[in-house]
């Protein structure tokens, strides 16, 4: 029998077991779902490893639990941190200049996008634009005139889906 083979027939033999078992330790069936499919990933990671040991669903188990605990402690800490520090600033909401921003790089092709962001918000050279994107510098030059030419087109009185602008939007990209 192969380990997938091996593995599939621990898997079906096992998984309701462990999934009432750990729905009984952690007291909300979400949390025993995640946590049972987390051990199980684990499982077939190691399955070789697992599969010797005495009682491979006793591992599982315990390994279960322990995402559980972790999971628990991180809230614990995260509850314990917004105590010490209180809760987050309030964050403005965006202007409708970033909003209608957003909404022309949407229609804009991916390169050209990822270009522009990465040149103008990031603030990288063309050649690091160039190195990031694995492209030729020239290559970036061009997407930027494009992307930058289509997003003057978009970001006119109309907006993005302004249907006086996506033939010319068309025409650009």
């Amino acid at each position: 029998m192969s380990n997938a083979d091996e593995f599939d027939a621990f898997y079906h033999a096992t998984r309701q077991r462990l999934l009432h078992q750990m729905y009984a330790m952690t007291g909300n069936l979400a949390d025993a779902q995640d946590c049972v499919q987390e051990a199980y990933a684990r499982a077939w990671q190691h399955w070789t490893h697992v599969a010797e040991h005495a009682n491979p669903e006793a591992w599982l188990r315990t390994v279960a639990w322990r995402i559980a605990a972790s999971r628990w402690r991180k809230i614990k800490n995260g509850i314990a941190a917004m105590a010490r520090h209180g809760p987050p600033a309030h964050s403005p909401e965006p202007s409708p200049d970033n909003v209608a921003l957003v909404a022309a790089l949407k229609e804009i092709p991916e390169a050209q996008r990822r270009a522009i962001v990465l040149h103008h918000l990031v603030g990288l050279s063309v050649e690091e634009v160039a190195r990031e994107m694995s492209v030729p510098s020239g290559t970036i030059k061009a997407r930027l005139s494009r992307g930058r030419a289509a997003l003057a087109v978009l970001l006119r009185e109309g907006g993005p889906h302004d249907e006086s602008t996506t033939e010319e939007t068309e025409h650009v990209r």
